[in-house]
Formats: structure tokens, C-alpha cells, sequence
């Protein structure tokens, strides 16, 4: 591997060429495929249907999943921490209180748009949810 190699511009690239060949594997849904010769064969094939009343709510929900989903990445990677000994007890704790008020915060919110934690999992189709399902109390 040379020098020029491992410069970023071109592992970007390879990621970009990567997805492209996984993305072209993916089937096409029957809806996504218009008759030929028909008027949807003209029109783009999917539209996003934005309610002004629910706007602000659907916001919300989008940026509180993304939030959720990065709480969960960081409390695993806490977890990986902490098996490998990695950190003092000190920060054990610190840590540990940080990801339990970060917690409390998104229950708080999720109730002050009137959302529940599994709102926020959503469904990618084929691929599962996007959260993994919630642990048992």
C-alpha cells in the first residue's frame, strides 16, 4: 500500500464505490418500477408528504431518534470501556450518571411531544428497525 493509498480523499472513494455496488444489488419494489409507457414512467417515483400540522412533531421525532441512537452507541462503547478496564472508577461512575441523565432527558422530551421510546425505532423494511428492540425491565 503506498502513501498515496491511504490518503483520504481515496478510502472515500472506495466507500463511495462500495455502496454503490451494494446499492445496485438492492431489487427494485414493484412500486418503484412504472409500466411502460405510462404517466408515472414520467413523474419521479416518490414524493414526500409533509403535513404542516404534524411538521414540527415529525422534526422532533427524526432528531430525537438520531439523538437515541447515538445515546445507545455511546452507553455500548461505555460498556466496551469498562469491560476492558479502560477507565478508573472515577470515571465509571461519571460516566455512568451522564448516560443515565442523558436517558431521563430523552424519556422527558419524548413525553413532552407525546412520543414513546418506540416511536423512535424505525422501521428500515428489509433491514429491521434501526434500534435494537428494548430491554426487558
Amino acid at each position: 500500500m503506498t502513501a498515496e493509498d491511504r490518503r483520504p480523499g481515496n478510502r472515500f472513494d472506495d466507500v463511495a464505490d462500495a455502496a454503490h455496488r451494494a446499492f445496485r444489488l438492492l431489487p427494485a419494489a414493484p412500486q418503484d418500477i412504472p409500466p411502460p409507457n405510462s404517466a408515472a414512467a414520467r413523474r419521479p417515483a416518490h414524493r414526500i408528504s409533509a403535513d404542516p400540522d404534524t411538521v414540527e412533531r415529525d422534526l422532533i421525532k427524526l432528531v430525537l431518534t438520531l439523538v437515541e441512537l447515538l445515546r445507545q452507541l455511546m452507553e455500548r462503547q461505555a460498556l466496551q470501556r469498562v469491560d476492558a478496564g479502560d477507565l478508573t472508577e472515577e470515571q465509571e461512575e461519571r460516566l455512568g450518571a451522564t448516560l443515565m441523565i442523558l436517558h431521563d432527558r430523552m424519556v422527558e422530551l419524548c413525553a413532552r411531544y407525546e412520543l414513546t421510546m418506540q416511536d423512535l425505532n424505525l422501521d428500515l423494511g428489509p433491514l429491521g428497525t434501526l434500534l435494537p428492540p428494548a430491554e426487558e425491565p
